[in-house]
């Protein structure tokens, strides 16, 4: 199962050109998630949807289109082609790695016209009638997202997606494009991690690491949304503490040489979709500044990382992920480790 993403900025083409790829691409079907966001309109109460300026801001709409895009695919299998603008690179991974927990490849490709003929496009684009000043809305909207899309040409798109500069292409011209790349496998699969969500509760390790300076450090997965701690989901028949030893190298290039001390056993309780389960910290030491500079990011599994104080973690990690770390690093001082239950100690 596979999805072919186009994206692009609005005006670029994207909607007309995955009409003409449908034909081109055997077994191929439309999933258009503006549809999904029309249907926000008739789900959620109108003063919700003021508090959000664009339906991507929703975690509902991401939800959707993933779980959307995965249904379609199991009902008719072969090809989606999904023409929707993405430019906050969160959400891509968001989108693309909820895909992948499903085992559904992504192939992404920019439409990248040259900012004049992108201008000229948004100036004629036909605007449905029936909208109340929707020519001037619509057009307006556009223009005002040229600023952010030239904000990711310049930090991620380019080196995420396969461009495609359809400035002096018609539709169907670009569409042949695509289908020629996709079907040579020049435009690759997104290398982006294949976690598969949960279908019960799982038991999860993670490992504190250290600079100088005591600071612990986190990262930013690209298969989630949020800050966390090194570490994963513990694989059946492993030990705890060696499935965190296990995630750091693989997410960091870092290797432990000794198995890392117990400080917190943290229960999390369900909170549909989550299944909660036991969460895990091991304290993982000091890495000087040679260790610290050899760390392998950004990659497939995580797009930043940084070291932080107890005080700048609040600011990044959800409240019982930064109570599970106030008490793993009270647990680090006092020398005993601590049970806890939704991020409180007990007993």
């Amino acid at each position: 199962m596979t999805v072919v993403w186009i994206n692009g900025a609005f005006g670029a083409g994207k909607t007309t050109t995955a009409r003409e790829l449908i034909e081109l691409i055997p077994n191929s079907t439309l999933f258009d998630p503006e549809v999904i966001g029309a249907a926000l309109t008739h789900l959620l109460p109108p003063k919700h949807l003021a508090e959000v300026g664009d339906y991507q801001d929703l975690p509902i709409w991401r939800r959707l289109v993933i779980d959307t895009a995965a249904a379609m695919l199991a009902e008719l299998d072969g090809t989606l082609v999904v023409p929707m603008t993405l430019l906050r690179q969160d959400y891509r991974d968001e989108i693309f790695g909820g895909l992948a927990a499903r085992r559904i490849t992504v192939r992404h490709v920019l439409l990248a016209p040259g900012e004049t003929i992108l201008r000229e496009r948004i100036a004629h684009r036909e605007v449905p009638p029936d909208l109340p000043d929707g020519e001037i809305r619509i057009r307006q909207w556009s223009y005002d997202h040229i600023e952010p899309y030239r904000a990711a040409l310049a930090n991620w798109l380019t080196a995420d997606a396969h461009p495609i500069d359809n400035s002096a292409l018609t539709p169907y011209e670009t569409a042949a494009r695509i289908a020629e790349a996709v079907g040579s496998g020049t435009v690759p699969v997104c290398d982006i991690v294949q976690t598969p969500e949960p279908t019960a509760e799982t038991l999860a390790a993670g490992v504190l690491l250290f600079d100088e300076r005591d600071r612990v450090l986190l990262v930013d997965p690209t298969y989630k949304a949020g800050w966390e701690f090194p570490g994963g989901v513990v694989e059946p028949g492993e030990a705890p503490a060696r499935a965190g030893m296990r995630e750091v190298a693989e997410e960091t290039g870092i290797h432990l040489d000794d198995v890392p001390r117990l400080l917190v056993v943290d229960w999390e309780p369900p909170a549909p979709p989550g299944y909660g389960g036991l969460r895990l910290l091991f304290d993982g030491g000091h890495l000087d500044s040679t260790e610290a500079g050899r760390l392998l990011l950004p990659g497939p599994e995580l797009r930043d990382w940084r070291f932080v104080t107890e005080e700048e973690a609040a600011d990044l990690l959800p409240p019982v992920r930064y109570e599970r770390l106030r008490w793993a690093l009270r647990a680090r001082e006092r020398g005993a480790a601590l049970y806890l239950e939704a991020g409180i100690p007990i007993g």
